[in-house]
């Protein structure tokens, strides 16, 4: 896999040339692209989930997902170890890439965390049983109100709005400065390109 970042094939199948900065920085913008696909499907798997409770279905959607979010990493890491070696020495462009992985990891674990919270539910509105009922009798929206139980509902309504407000928070903020890190490296490449037809001309 390496070799295929590190070279350019041409249509017979022989190496060529060795990848641009240029080159790699696009192949991030891809691998980039095709996380945010990822990402899209597993929303939809998710609230297809959510609607229809297919347990299984959602398993192998995360199982796919897992291991395409694991490609992707790798494929940056491989980007990386070209952009960090003596041919390149962009450590520039090797901590920008670095960190653009520090934070998506940081999104996956908050998207994992608010599916999480949203598959549990308000407390409030979680299936309760009721008291003197058949164990397989259980009601959702139909409780023994007490003011105590009344309380403790509100409290913990509370403290699952505020974690799922705060993961949300998060996610907002580590997707504007993914974003952030996108237009830098597309201002590298134009920079790069621009320079390019310089030397051509």
């Amino acid at each position: 896999m390496t070799e295929a970042v590190e070279m350019e094939v041409d249509s017979v199948g022989e190496s060529s040339k060795p990848a641009t900065v240029v080159d790699l920085l696009h192949r991030f913008l891809t691998v980039q692209e095709n996380r945010a696909a990822i990402y899209a499907r597993w929303k939809r798997g998710f609230t297809e989930y959510l609607r229809t409770g297919g347990d299984r279905v959602y398993q192998q959607i995360c199982s796919q997902i897992t291991t395409e979010f694991n490609d992707c990493s790798k494929q940056v890491i491989e980007m990386e170890s070209i952009l960090g070696g003596s041919d390149y020495g962009r450590e520039d462009l090797v901590h920008l890439l670095k960190t653009v992985q520090a934070h998506e990891k940081q999104k996956l674990h908050m998207v994992a965390t608010i599916q999480v919270l949203k598959k549990a539910g308000r407390p409030s509105e979680r299936h309760v049983q009721l008291k003197n009922r058949p164990v397989e009798h259980q009601c959702v929206h139909v409780t023994e109100i007490t003011e105590v139980t009344g309380l403790e509902d509100a409290e913990a309504d509370a403290e699952y709005d505020a974690a799922l407000n705060e993961a949300i928070r998060f996610i907002q903020e580590v997707v504007t400065y993914i974003n952030d890190q996108m237009e830098e490296v597309r201002y590298e490449i134009d920079e790069l390109e621009a320079k390019e037809c310089q030397e051509t001309q």
